[in-house]
């Protein structure tokens, strides 16, 4: 009989015993992911598309992503979306610079046939006048409102000057709205949908035979050719304010191109970023909020793209104070420059990303997750036994070493809005 007056021995985490899905081809250049050892009734199927806002003329991408499941002159979004109700699934997509993914979600009898629906209203897409119009007028009005918000054109200046000269750096305008045309969302859908898919991911206890003809649907959209990405970008060096009249708060982006999964320094890196600003007890949190209380919320993050990636501190202060907060982010980033981080600390942040990390990978959702994260890099799941073998091993003598290397003030984008 378990004792509860006693506390539970600790126990240091080695490893994780991943499983890794199956791998299926689709053709040489898209593949199928197949997760089945989910224990209940549930499946998702994900469509990953080269359709990111990188591709086309700029705007165009998200334009067609928003009208996928639009209809056609028979058959309306209404219908189409009738149809999926009625099999009790629903599909959700989205888009960055490099990808486009349309996850389904249904229970697994009838993932299947919640797919077929989906491929035959794709096939039939004909970006009828009236859906174009509606859309347009809906991203407009959107897009005008977004203009008033300082998180938004802060975060729009720094990506133009972070990925400056480079098709990453690309950024939509109100001018984009006018020369929207039919015939451009229909060339770049045949080419970045119809002719574009490279991995079809599914989660689930599906049979054999459905896997089998979820590859034979798909196998028509397949890419001919490889996906191709830029790899060589470098940020613009310097800060930039932009003036907002009315403005009560001011939006600060910072950061500059660094690396992704693949890079030698990466994994301690994370250790290094998780201690500045990347948990609620990070130094920029216990600094610049609960210390000075410029602000609710304060972060930085490791993000990635397919080749290179880029680091980023990311906040929102009073318009009156945001000197003193780019102030006080700059004497963080000296500290662990100068100072040696002590062992208390370092010790809890271990701890503390090392009990994320196993709750990212419970059950076969999130294991399929974290295998998506590190499969376009080449890796596999192995990745996350290194990085317990890295956290274990990282010394704060590393962890000024890197900040000495990546943490310089003069190598920062600075942007700020407000």
């Amino acid at each position: 009989m378990l004792n509860r007056t006693l506390t539970p021995q600790l126990k240091e985490i080695d490893q994780i015993d991943f499983v890794s899905p199956v791998t299926h081809v689709i053709n040489g250049n898209a593949l199928l992911y197949h997760m089945a050892e989910v224990p209940n009734e549930t499946s998702r199927l994900d469509l990953y598309f080269d359709a990111g806002t990188a591709r086309g003329e700029r705007a165009v991408a998200g334009f067609v992503n928003g009208m996928l499941l639009s209809g056609s002159e028979q058959v309306s979004a209404t219908e189409i979306q009738s149809q999926i109700d009625a099999l009790g699934g629903f599909y959700e997509s989205g888009i960055s610079q490099e990808t486009a993914v349309i996850s389904i979600y249904a229970l697994k009898e009838h993932l299947l046939e919640v797919f077929r629906i989906f491929a035959q209203a794709l096939e039939e897409l004909s970006f009828t006048e009236k859906e174009i119009k509606e859309l347009l007028n809906d991203r407009r009005q959107k897009y005008k409102v977004n203009l008033e918000k300082v998180s938004f054109l802060a975060q729009r200046e720094f990506q133009r000057r972070l990925f400056h000269d480079s098709i990453y750096g690309r950024v939509s305008d109100e001018t984009d709205f006018a020369k929207v045309e039919r015939e451009n969302l229909i060339a770049f859908f045949n080419e970045h949908y119809l002719h574009g898919l490279y991995k079809v991911v599914v989660v689930g206890a599906v049979p054999e035979n459905e896997i089998n003809e979820l590859i034979a649907l798909s196998a028509q959209w397949a890419k001919g050719s490889p996906n191709k990405y830029e790899t060589t970008l470098e940020n613009k060096k310097e800060s930039h304010y932009l003036e907002k009249d009315g403005a009560l708060q001011t939006a600060i982006r910072l950061g500059r191109i660094l690396f992704n999964k693949t890079h030698e320094d990466y994994l301690d890196f994370l250790v290094l970023n998780t201690i500045l600003g990347d948990y609620f007890g990070s130094r920029l949190m216990s600094n610049i909020r609960e210390d000075k209380g410029y602000t609710y919320g304060i972060g930085s993050m490791v993000a990635e793209l397919h080749e290179t990636g880029y680091f980023l501190i990311a906040t929102e202060v009073g318009k009156d104070v945001k000197d003193a907060a780019l102030e006080e982010i700059k004497k963080e980033l000296k500290l662990l420059q100068e100072e040696l981080v002590d062992e208390e600390e370092l010790a809890l942040v271990k701890n503390y990303m090392l009990g994320q990390l196993l709750k990212s990978a419970d059950g076969p959702y999130s294991m399929t997750d974290l295998f998506l994260s590190v499969e376009p890099h080449g890796l596999d799941l192995d990745f996350y036994n290194k990085s317990i073998d890295a956290l274990h091993e990282i010394t704060p003598e590393r962890i000024q070493e890197l900040a000495k290397r990546y943490l310089n003030w003069e190598d920062f984008t600075i942007v700020a809005a407000g």
